[in-house]
């Protein structure tokens, strides 16, 4: 164990893990169609099932994003009404944000659930392989499920620990 390590928190660590996943996910796709676009171009041959896999890991590298965009809260934001606010009524405003988001990623959690599982009683395969595509999807659903724990985290740290929350970077202007 380096010492970065040691003086994290077993959450951290988990986060961080969620964090390289996502990132894991999204080099398999790159590789993927970088190697499937050489093939088809050099070789006019391509990998069975490419842009089935394609699809469905770039489905998975976005909800595993999800999960880390809603933490970290690098998501989108409009700070008009947040940045006119005292810094009280900013962490109200900001604990009542995580928790409409924390709803709605729930709700979303849940009906994919439903998804996962009537694309399995379904059977449904990929197009060359017959690979069953429930699996990616069950995947994709992990990092939904992640998202929900790492947003529950989050209200939680904005409510009682607001120090430990890393602030999104300033935004770089031209120098």
């Amino acid at each position: 164990m380096n010492d970065e390590m040691a003086g994290r928190s077993r959450i951290d660590q988990f986060i961080d893990a969620i964090e390289v996943t996502a990132a894991g996910f999204l080099a398999v796709v790159t590789a993927l169609t970088f190697v499937s676009v050489l093939l088809r171009y050099f070789f006019a041959w391509s990998i069975p099932d490419a842009y089935d896999f394609t699809r469905l890991l770039l489905g998975i590298v976005i909800f595993w994003g999800i999960a880390v965009a809603s933490y970290r809260g690098d998501h989108i934001t409009v700070d008009l009404l947040w940045g006119a606010l005292p810094p009280v009524l900013q962490r109200a405003l900001d604990v009542f944000a995580a928790l409409v988001t924390l709803v709605a990623i729930t709700a979303f959690t849940w009906m994919f659930a439903d998804k996962v599982l009537g694309t399995r009683a379904d059977n449904v395969g990929t197009f060359d392989l017959r690979q069953p595509v429930w699996i990616y999807y069950a995947v994709a659903w992990i990092g939904l499920g992640s998202a929900v724990l790492l947003l529950v985290l989050r209200t939680i740290r904005l409510v009682f620990r607001p120090e430990t929350l890393a602030r999104p970077a300033e935004p770089h202007g031209v120098e």
